[in-house]
Formats: structure tokens, sequence, C-alpha cells
């Protein structure tokens, strides 16, 4: 049974995240800058001129910058500053919370897909499970159908390139095999202080997100 939680960003696919997969340690160099200079704007034109994020070209830098500052511009104040501060895990927490608050895509895939298989007891991954999550999305998703081959390879590649970062895929059969991670406390409060809905990418049930939720009023 599909989730009944919807994404609230924006209405279109983001499809920018092909430019860097979750990429933690580049998250947090930007808002290393950030916070040193206090506009993202500045933020931009400082981790440009320094090629910070070490990028093989320009124009590779561009893209690079771009969609990680997009992401974590949807980050709340409270997890920025947790972000700028943090450990590793709980870095890459936050990259993935950025990441999924930016793009309905990697949210959806997640929320819908993957945490529908586990309640079903199914952990096998499958390329038929990603093509039918493609061709449900399709009709309301018109830039689905405007992705060319090499577009369309790429994004699932990323995808789930990401998904075996954050930790949500290990290898196994098929794609892969989907697994449960260790949320910190920390991290699992500030989204809760945000909005619950999130946990959802982290593979939460609905019942355990309601049971956060009721927690957080």
């Amino acid at each position: 049974m599909r989730s009944c939680l919807k994404f609230s960003g924006v209405d279109n696919y983001a499809f920018g995240f092909t430019a860097a997969s979750l990429r933690p340690e580049l998250a947090g160099t930007v808002v290393e800058y950030f916070f040193r200079l206090g506009s993202w704007e500045e933020t931009k034109l400082a981790v440009l001129a320094a090629n910070a994020l070490q990028a093989r070209s320009a124009a590779s830098s561009v893209r690079m910058e771009r969609e990680i500052r997009q992401r974590l511009q949807t980050l709340t104040p409270e997890q920025l500053s947790l972000l700028h501060k943090s450990t590793t895990d709980v870095r890459t927490c936050l990259a993935w919370l950025a990441a999924v608050k930016h793009s309905a895509f990697l949210y959806e895939f997640p929320a819908e897909v993957m945490r529908s298989k586990r309640e079903l007891h199914d952990t096998v991954l499958r390329a038929s499970d990603y093509e039918r999550f493609i061709n449900e999305k399709a009709p309301h998703h018109p830039e689905i159908l405007r992705l060319t081959e090499s577009s369309t390879t790429k994004i699932r590649r990323v995808l789930l390139l990401m998904l075996r970062e954050i930790g949500l895929l290990a290898s196994g059969t098929d794609l892969g095999t989907i697994q449960r991670m260790v949320i910190p406390p920390v991290v699992e409060n500030v989204i809760r202080r945000d909005d619950p809905k999130w946990l959802a990418a982290f593979l939460l049930s609905d019942a355990e997100i309601g049971t956060l939720n009721k927690r957080a009023s």
C-alpha cells in the first residue's frame, strides 16, 4: 500500500542531483563558507572563485555549486547550524535530508517504493520496481518524458548511488537490498521540529512518523 505522505515542495521533479551525489563533505564546505560570509550569494561567488568543490572544470564547478547550494537552502536555520558543526554521520544524514527536500523525485522513491516493499517484507530492490515507479510518475511529471536515454540512465545510477551512500541500499540481488539505517537522535529531532514527514525518506513507517508527530505537538 502506498503511503499517504506527499511531497509539498517544488511541483516539478528536480534532476540536477546528477551534478553531485550525496557529497556530505562538499555540503560541509559550502556551509562553512555560508556561516563565514552570511549570505548565499557571497557564498556562491567565494566557492566558485576558490574552486572549493575541487571540480575538474569551471562548468562542473558551477553545476555542483548550484546543486549543493540549492539543496542546503531548503534546510531550516537549526538544521544548517547542526550540519555546520556536525560529525560525519550527522552531516551525511543532513545532506540526504537537504537532497530530498530539494527534489520530489529523491523523496518519493524511498518514501513510496522502498517503504512499501519493506512493509511487505520484500527487501530486494529490483529494476522492475524502478521502472514501475517511473511509469506511474510520468503522466504527472511530463519532464520525465523529455529526458534523453543517457539522462535517464544517469538519473537511475546517481539515485542508487545516493541510496547506498546514505545506507538505505546495500549490496545484494538485482539493484540491492533495502535496509533501515540508524538516524542519530539529534537529526531525528531537528527533522521532527521541521516536519516529521521527511522521515519517510529514511524509511520510517507512517505509524512511526505519526508517533513522532504526536511527540512534537
